[in-house]
């Protein structure tokens, strides 16, 4: 949370103190530092840009799936990342934020061949295949499109990322990717299909990764699969390594950028290969936090509820992985202020709408204002309208500083992509 500190007993970032923000928007509400985004992105270029295996030949795709938001992926694209996609929507997320069509991956295992279509029309650097009906399908659109698709083949190198289970995509069992075991043969039917440029091989094993051991076994499998394919005629001119690498949530300490730019220099070495990376967390999940106001404390004679106005539909994360994120009051409080333990929880009508369970909290109380830190990645971008409530704003704060990149919708915005029922006669 080093983008995020204490600045005159006020929590601020870039120049901003974060009362501001909250006073001016209303709360719950995204907020998002510019600087750190820069800083994150400028530590994966310096490190790619140190080694001479992968200097001037690596892309960074930005994972739009972590925070898909047009100033975010604009902040990046500006300072030349492209972007790893997952869906039209986010392709056209993408283009309108100025990344270039030849700096953009499609990644996924669903994608509609109205999305091959729109993809191709578009002239985008890589399509990233994910079985042998999804290549079957991409020949058959491209061949009516009259275009030729560039195709790189993900390959599910069945190594455990070690990490959450809902967010692994590396091991044999995963809807990722195409089996170990198979991926030599359909590598030789790409070449001989219509509309196909086969250039590539991908790869990624998961989210929040916290040692890099695991990317060092999948990129060894990789390699000796590209020698392998090499030798047969096939000719791979790209690796595309994914992303995943994790941040610290509650202590843990992170893969070094540089250590994970040193693998992957050492994979290619030799190979005389281009290279992408689709970082998306790491870049954005530190610099952000979702601003949430106490709306009341209420004591029963088992707990202490700390009830705030954000909720399980804002961040989800919590509910979906039980997963832990520091709370930070706004206003600093006092050195020798005594924590209690308190349950935060959301006012949604679930059980599950709770942020933390025993939790050290110093004193607070209805009015004040708590930061939920780490959460600019899969935060917004997973948010709903859940029991009826607005969509929270964001906010991109930079250089002092900031302004509403998504506001807050109306109730009658709300509402009005919807109709009554139809009249019906009796």
């Amino acid at each position: 949370m080093s983008a995020f500190a204490y600045r005159d007993g006020v929590l601020s970032a870039d120049g901003v103190p974060l009362d501001w923000v909250a006073s001016s928007v209303g709360s719950p509400v995204y907020c998002y530092s510019g600087g750190a985004i820069t800083t994150a992105y400028r530590a994966f270029e310096a490190a790619f840009d140190s080694r001479p295996e992968t200097r001037g030949r690596t892309t960074i795709c930005y994972a739009v799936k972590a925070n898909g938001n047009l100033s975010v992926v604009s902040t990046l694209a500006a300072l030349g990342a492209g972007c790893d996609i997952v869906s039209e929507g986010e392709l056209r997320r993408a283009l309108a934020a100025g990344v270039p069509p030849g700096r953009i991956v499609f990644s996924g295992v669903g994608k509609t061949r109205d999305e091959m279509a729109y993809a191709l029309q578009a002239g985008i650097m890589q399509i990233n295949v994910e079985s042998a009906e999804e290549l079957e399908a991409l020949s058959r659109v491209a061949t009516a499109c009259g275009r030729t698709a560039r195709v790189a083949i993900r390959v599910n190198p069945d190594v455990d990322a070690e990490t959450h289970s809902k967010i692994s995509t590396g091991q044999r069992h995963d809807k990722f990717g195409v089996a170990w075991d198979e991926a030599p043969g359909l590598f030789r039917r790409a070449r001989k299909l219509p509309g196909i440029d086969l250039v590539g091989i991908a790869v990624h094993i998961g989210s929040q990764l916290i040692r890099l051991e695991p990317y060092r076994q999948a990129f060894r499998r990789i390699v000796e699969l590209v020698h392998g394919l090499r030798a047969d005629g096939v000719p791979i001119r790209r690796i595309d390594f994914g992303g995943g690498l994790g941040i610290s949530y509650r202590g843990e300490t992170p893969p070094d950028i540089d250590a994970y730019a040193g693998i992957i220099a050492e994979a290619v070495r030799g190979l005389d290969c281009d290279v992408v990376i689709e970082p998306g967390r790491r870049l954005v999940g530190p610099a952000g936090v979702l601003l949430t106001r106490v709306v009341r404390v209420k004591k029963t004679p088992e707990r202490s509820f700390i009830i705030v106005d954000a909720a399980m539909n804002d961040l989800v994360r919590p509910a979906m992985y039980d997963a832990y994120h520091e709370f930070l009051p706004v206003r600093r409080p006092a050195p020798d202020a005594p924590a209690a333990e308190v349950d935060i929880v959301g006012p949604i009508c679930e059980s599950t709408d709770i942020f933390a369970r025993d939790r050290l909290l110093p004193p607070v109380k209805e009015g004040d204002l708590l930061a939920i830190a780490n959460a600019g990645a899969y935060g917004a971008v997973m948010s709903s309208e859940y029991n009826g409530r607005p969509l929270v704003p964001e906010v991109l704060l930079q250089d002092g500083t900031w302004k509403i990149v998504r506001r807050r919708p109306t109730w009658d915005e709300m509402l009005a992509l919807e109709a009554p029922a139809l009249d019906r006669e009796r």
